[in-house]
């Protein structure tokens, strides 16, 4: 079971600005663990959450589907799973915040050589084109 998608929910999650009443406590303590700074830290945050949001795994045909396995009805606990899931997998320093600092969005960096330091392309390039324009004008 690939649980990106899950992670990737968690990300949204954090950089929601007004999720729904229900999910804001979630969206403050994932973006504790974006926010931790070390893997110790990371996995005690998530450690806690796991206890907190336990995932009953369950099957479901819906839509038309072939058989499939859901980690939870409940999507919080889905998130919090999917998360550790990557970090367990890939490690904490896969958690980032976007290096822009007009933004600081929370991603995922799933490049192979761990190298993201954006949230999109259009931080990165607007980022790039920022310094582009700083050395133009420390040149001239």
């Amino acid at each position: 079971m690939d649980l990106t998608s899950y992670a990737e929910w968690a990300v949204h999650l954090v950089n929601d600005p007004d999720p729904p009443p229900h999910l804001r406590e979630l969206r403050d303590a994932l973006a504790e663990v974006f926010a931790a700074a070390s893997e110790a830290e990371v996995a005690a945050l998530l450690n806690a959450l796991l206890a907190r949001y336990p995932v009953r795994p369950r099957l479901s045909d819906h839509d038309g589907q072939r058989w499939h396995l859901h980690l939870a009805e409940d999507s919080a606990a889905s998130a919090v799973m999917g998360l550790a899931a990557m970090v367990a997998e890939l490690g904490a320093d896969r958690l980032g915040r976007c290096q822009d600092p007009r933004c600081s969005r929370a991603f995922l960096d799933t490049s192979s050589n761990r190298s993201r330091r954006y949230c999109s392309a259009r931080c990165a390039s607007r980022a790039n084109v920022a310094a582009y324009r700083a050395r133009r004008r420390g040149g001239q």
